[in-house]
């Protein structure tokens, strides 16, 4: 690795699926970025499924589209339907995207293409460097700019540092920024599964006592399962041997798909809620897993970061051609006051479906039976919620439209 001095505008700390669309939009438009990764690239071409799979909203489309991403994308399947079911009741919500038109409500992408499209993409851009692996060994911030001493040498000099590090990031820690949140005392357990009938591009959220239960469409005979139940059984559930975590999990599945086969490994991870009490700090801005981490309940966890990207790509972008400072207050102050309450408000709401729908008392599961019903009737009420799964809802940026920075 160079022990050269580095100079450049942003210097983005990490190189996953947030901190990497960040660089590649502002890399596009004309500024010089370094990504810092802990991992060795190489390894994604050609790397074999690890079970790891997002679901790409509508809008996170856009933005990957608009920023060179999306034609690198290997393999995606459609979310062409979506229907919701409260345990064992007969009322339901169906979402079809016909409704709005003839984009799928998203896609699914196993992470493998998604990351090899990614750094495909920034390897045509030439005012982006990746460093990987590196890591730094401290990162000094002050008016005039910030400094990152490498751990293998040399420095790298920018005006504006993007922590992309995750739910523990060491940045925002070290800027002293505290978090709020709590834990659900919940696991999701996360698998791929095989099966006889095709889904046609069908994604169903299912609503049981212990959590919910999510079916989504990948390319093939095959689906993504993320199984939210208390944490103590999710532990006895994993480690049952293949043959009975089948039984289990074919017994919340159903037979619709005809029979059941586990591909892949299984994952499990406790599920939380955090929130960063703000989003900047002197020439720093947050993004991701790093300002914020939800329920999968409604399956937005990537997409509420791509939205952070894509709003902070666009103030620094405008900044720039007007001549201001990227990393100044005034520029970090129009993010955090775009994205914030967006983020809460998101939070809030998925934080509610899971208490709401893991209520098992008879009026409350009248009350939602009831619900699901009078939404499936109104076609206007039924439409705005389409909308959000699309991820087209409140003040969108530029690039979540569709539209070039």
């Amino acid at each position: 690795m160079t022990k050269n001095k580095v100079n450049a505008d942003v210097l983005v700390v990490g190189g996953g699926l947030n901190g990497l669309p960040f660089a590649i939009a502002v890399a596009a438009a004309g500024l010089e970025v370094v990504v810092l990764e802990r991992e060795e690239p190489a390894h994604l071409v050609g790397a074999e499924f690890d079970g790891r799979v997002s679901a790409i909203a509508h809008a996170s489309r856009n933005l990957f589209r608009s920023c060179g991403v999306w034609g690198h994308v290997k393999a995606k399947e459609p979310m062409l339907d979506i229907r919701i079911t409260d345990g064992p009741s007969k009322f339901f919500l169906h979402y079809d995207h016909r409704q709005l038109g003839e984009e799928p409500f998203g896609h699914m992408v196993e992470n493998r293409h998604l990351r090899e499209a990614l750094y495909k993409r920034a390897a045509e851009i030439p005012t982006l460097t990746i460093m990987a692996p590196e890591e730094y060994k401290r990162i000094t911030r002050d008016g005039s700019g910030v400094v990152a001493a490498l751990a293998s040498g040399g420095t790298v000099r920018a005006r504006l540092v993007v922590a992309a590090d995750g739910r523990n990031s060491p940045l925002r820690k070290q800027a002293g920024i505290k978090t709020v949140g709590w834990s659900y005392e919940q696991m999701g357990i996360v698998c791929t599964i095989a099966h006889e009938i095709p889904h046609h591009g069908v994604a169903q959220e299912r609503f049981l006592k212990p959590g919910p239960f999510a079916i989504l469409p990948m390319t093939g005979n095959r689906s993504s399962l993320v199984w939210t139940e208390p944490t103590e059984r999710a532990k006895v559930i994993m480690a049952l041997p293949d043959d009975e975590f089948c039984r289990e999990m074919t017994e919340r599945f159903g037979d619709y798909l005809g029979k059941l086969n586990v591909v892949g490994p299984r994952w499990s991870y406790p599920l939380n809620l955090h929130q960063a009490e703000r989003y900047t700090d002197l020439r720093l801005a947050l993004i991701g897993d790093a300002a914020h981490g939800m329920h999968p309940i409604a399956g937005q966890g990537l997409n509420l970061g791509l939205r952070d990207v894509a709003a902070l790509a666009e103030v620094v972008i405008d900044a720039a051609r007007l001549g201001q400072d990227i990393g100044g207050a005034t520029v970090l102050e129009d993010y955090q006051r775009w994205r914030r309450f967006d983020s809460i408000v998101l939070l809030a709401i998925t934080d509610g479906l899971n208490r709401l729908f893991t209520n098992d008392l008879p009026p409350v599961r009248l009350a939602r039976d009831l619900g699901l019903a009078a939404v499936n009737k109104m076609p206007k009420l039924k439409g705005v919620f389409m909308e959000h799964a699309r991820g087209t809802v409140g003040k969108m940026p530029r690039l979540l439209r569709g539209e070039a920075l």
